[in-house]
């Protein structure tokens, strides 16, 4: 059997599927670091180049059936490559979309919170998953194109308020315009100079594409998608926060027993209270963000707004951008609050009860953050 058949056969083994997902998630939950990372930006781009080429390529080749041999020997040993290859460019596509759907699974996760914003995230999950069972359907075409979509409007989300340190409306649809542009010059490679196609089956295709990501504006007008490249890295709620040089120490309740705990589940209504967070945010970018105070005196209330503060970050610092607001004298009953973005969009949430005390205060722990 030669070398090619035998690889062939060992990649046709049911397992490997499952073999290819776990050792794709593994590798870029090890390797993907900051969101900023020059190195993983630029990986993530090569991925995004080879399956725009190999789409391009299915779309013109095909991959069935196997070439005349007549017809390789009057090809460059590049030529043949690619014409040997045709079988592979499924499960090469499904490796690639592998790829790129569990590094935005991690990067959009630690930006998600349990909101509506966690919307997109769920999607790409479902997609990171449901790719593993895709590779027999692979070779349709509409189908490779609006996933194709989908995966450039995933990268340029995060990619273009990296590069330029800005987060806002125009630089989101800047980001879906250029999902567009290159969605669209991979159709117009597939079809152009194609006596095979037809420029009805192009329509056909370039449809649903743009569909997906006129869905995906409409999620983010709806404030369904998380606020990448921000994301919360720390917060809680403390007695006092006070800066030393470059570190804040932040004093909360602990009884001996809870080692687990990091800062305050309740509160006393009579003492002054702090919201600590940090928040992450790449090295050029400079933003906005707000500590939202909502207040329900009962659980069968809903929450409704008692302050908006502003909080000015700088990005960089590995664990975020350390912050905290106050407020005096809270009326008993359910507090949180959402840091969000200047357009709502919620980057974490904090939440305390507060309750009439008579009993003793627990002994105050102060960590360092």
């Amino acid at each position: 059997m030669r070398p090619l058949s035998r690889v062939q056969s060992l990649l046709a083994k049911p397992f490997m599927p499952a073999v290819f997902f776990l050792s794709g998630v593994t590798y870029d939950t090890l390797t993907l670091t900051r969101i900023d990372r020059l190195l993983d930006n630029l990986v993530l781009l090569l991925y995004l180049l080879l399956l725009g080429l190999l789409i391009v390529l299915t779309g013109r080749l095909g991959i069935e059936p196997a070439p005349d041999p007549a017809q390789l020997k009057t090809l460059s040993p590049v030529g043949r490559w690619v014409l040997q290859t045709r079988p592979f460019y499924p499960m090469a596509s499904q490796f690639l979309l592998g790829g790129l759907f569990s590094a935005y699974a991690i990067f959009y996760f630690r930006s998600a919170t349990l909101t509506s914003t966690a919307v997109f995230f769920s999607v790409l999950v479902i997609f990171l998953v449901a790719n593993e069972f895709l590779r027999d359907r692979l070779s349709n075409l509409r189908l490779l194109v609006s996933l194709y979509a989908l995966v450039c409007f995933g990268f340029f989300t995060f990619f273009l308020p990296v590069m330029t340190g800005y987060m806002n409306v125009l630089v989101f649809l800047g980001g879906a315009v250029l999902s567009g542009a290159v969605t669209f010059r991979v159709v117009e490679l597939i079809y152009r100079n194609n006596p095979d196609r037809s420029r009805r089956e192009a329509v056909g295709v370039s449809v649903p594409a743009f569909a997906v990501i006129a869905l995906l504006v409409g999620f983010y007008f709806l404030n369904w998608i998380p606020p990448v490249p921000l994301s919360m890295t720390f917060g809680g709620i403390y007695h006092e926060v006070k800066k030393t040089d470059d570190r804040f120490e932040l004093s909360f309740e602990r009884n001996w027993y809870q080692v687990w705990k990091q800062s305050n589940s309740t509160f006393p209504s009579d003492e002054p209270v702090y919201c600590f967070t940090a928040v992450f945010a790449p090295v050029s970018l400079n933003a906005t963000v707000y500590h939202h105070w909502y207040f329900r005196p009962s659980r069968e209330l809903p929450f409704r707004h008692a302050d908006r503060i502003p909080v000015r970050i700088s990005g960089g610092r590995e664990g975020g951008y350390r912050a905290y607001t106050f407020k005096q004298r809270l009326d008993p009953g359910d507090w949180r609050v959402d840091v969000e973005t200047e357009d709502g969009r919620i980057i974490g949430r904090v939440s305390v009860r507060v309750e009439l005390r008579a009993e003793p205060q627990p002994p105050l722990t102060t960590i360092v953050y």
